[in-house]
């Protein structure tokens, strides 16, 4: 695929629902696709069924994609507005004789494949009117006059030479007696009229495309490189579902993930290059070129997600990372008006937090000033007694006279103490992480004092004292 001259991919989601993570599987491999060869990537969405599609779900994957950073070339493509393209393809196929007008009913189809069932024969179509030479009528379809003989093959990137025999498809049909066009064949022409080069997209579409294949085959075109990837599994190996933990890719933004970890983790799920788990996105573009597609599912694990989602939390950069976590402060309630203490306070909390939501609430006691500090009554009990509260109130005293107040002052102060007095440091530090903080565990605190800053720091220290 290297000497490819120019790739053009899409992506065609049906807004019959949100995006779920095997669609953006699917949208990214065709993204990384185009990307990775300076061609162009399409995003069409599939809205002809009237009753199902809604708008709601049409802007929420298209925001789903932008989150994503799946930027799309041109604009969207509705297939709902192409009726009249799909006409004149039909009336192409009619002129050349590779399809007909049938006026069975439905029910009379039904019974011919009955007939065939109880004749241990593949239930189809008895090509009845195909050389009636019928024309338009009400309740009337168009059918495609497909081989009688011989098989349907195509290669594919993924699955390798994949080979139908014409027996298993019958004359299908192409448009309804609504006018309205059936999905393989406005796939088809859609593909065809957006010069689509490369089709990737989950293997429950392998029985369409030898469909798809005889109606290129009709229209005397090329056909596109397919690659038909496997599904996402849960971890019993059955489809996936929300009780394996899958979510609508909308869901894990609100639940604080980073999208390029979300991407990272999915492209995982079905692509391999060499051992490495975990990518930039610059990287992907860089190394995905169609090769080493996975031809086994693979199994979704959340736990994995978030580990992957927690290694691009560690390696962010803090500028980076300060705007994305604010709508989650802003969720949380937590102040986050002084951006410059978010700022150096992110670091403190950066090496354990899993998600943007973990992230927030561990900034919870950092950004919350003294006055409103909550406390946890049991670590209180615990930490500050008279003795413990007697060592703050030394060190409090040390720390307010410091010429300088950053963290190797801080820290040198804290150990000074400890020697000075004879004690171990977990007599110190437990009460002085509380008075701080209002509860035990956490960041290093000599950090934590000097992203605070002395004025925050002793204000916390005399309320505590006072409590």
């Amino acid at each position: 695929m290297s000497d490819t001259p120019a790739v053009v991919t899409r992506f065609a989601p049906s807004p019959t629902g949100h995006l779920h993570i095997g669609g953006a599987r699917t949208a990214i491999f065709c993204w990384l696709l185009s990307r990775h060869f300076g061609g162009r990537f399409l995003l069409r969405i599939e809205d002809t069924d009237i009753e199902r599609s809604k708008q709601e779900y049409t802007d929420s994957i298209l925001a789903s994609m932008r989150w994503l950073g799946l930027d799309w070339d041109g604009d969207p493509i509705y297939q709902r507005q192409r009726f009249a393209i799909y006409d004149q393809y039909i009336d192409r196929l009619l002129a050349a004789g590779h399809a007909y007008w049938c006026e069975c009913t439905p029910e009379e189809v039904e019974a011919m494949r009955e007939k065939a069932r109880a004749q241990g024969q593949k239930p189809r179509y008895d090509g009845r009117c195909r050389c009636r030479n019928l024309g338009p009528g009400p309740g009337r379809v168009v059918r495609l006059k497909a081989p009688l003989e011989g098989a349907v093959a195509f290669d594919d990137i993924v699955k390798g030479h994949v080979v139908f025999e014409a027996t298993e498809l019958d004359d299908m049909i192409l448009r309804r007696a609504d006018g309205a066009p059936t999905y393989n064949f406005a796939v088809v022409v859609d593909d065809l009229s957006m010069g689509i080069t490369h089709v990737i997209r989950g293997d429950d579409h392998v029985n369409n495309t030898p469909r798809q294949v005889l109606i290129y085959w009709a229209l005397g075109a090329k056909l596109p490189v397919f690659g038909h990837v496997p599904m996402i599994l849960g971890a019993d190996r059955q489809k996936l579902s929300k009780r394996h933990g899958a979510k609508a890719v909308i869901e894990y933004e609100k639940d604080g993930l980073l999208p390029e970890a979300l991407v990272n983790y999915l492209v995982r799920l079905g692509w391999s290059h060499g051992d490495q788990e975990l990518f930039s996105i610059k990287e992907l573009v860089d190394f995905f070129d169609g090769a080493n597609l996975n031809s086994a599912p693979a199994a979704f694990d959340p736990e994995k997600l978030l580990w992957v989602n927690a290694q691009h939390l560690r390696s962010a950069a803090v500028g980076d990372l300060q705007p994305r976590v604010m709508p989650f402060l802003a969720e949380a309630g937590v102040p986050g008006e002084d951006k410059e203490l978010v700022l150096r306070c992110i670091p403190l909390v950066q090496p354990r937090a899993n998600s943007l939501l973990e992230m927030a609430e561990q900034l919870r006691p950092l950004l919350t000033r003294a006055a409103h500090l909550a406390y946890d009554e049991a670590a209180v009990a615990k930490a500050l007694s008279d003795e413990g509260k007697g060592y703050v109130r030394e060190l409090r005293e040390r720390l307010a006279g410091l010429p300088a107040f950053d963290r190797e002052a801080v820290h040198a102060c804290i150990h000074g103490y400890v020697e000075e007095k004879g004690i171990k440091f977990k007599a110190l530090g437990p009460p002085l992480r509380v008075a701080l903080l209002g509860l035990t565990g956490g960041p290093d605190l000599a950090d934590v004092m000097a992203a605070l800053g002395r004025e925050e720091v002793l204000a916390r220290l005399d309320r505590a004292l006072a409590m």
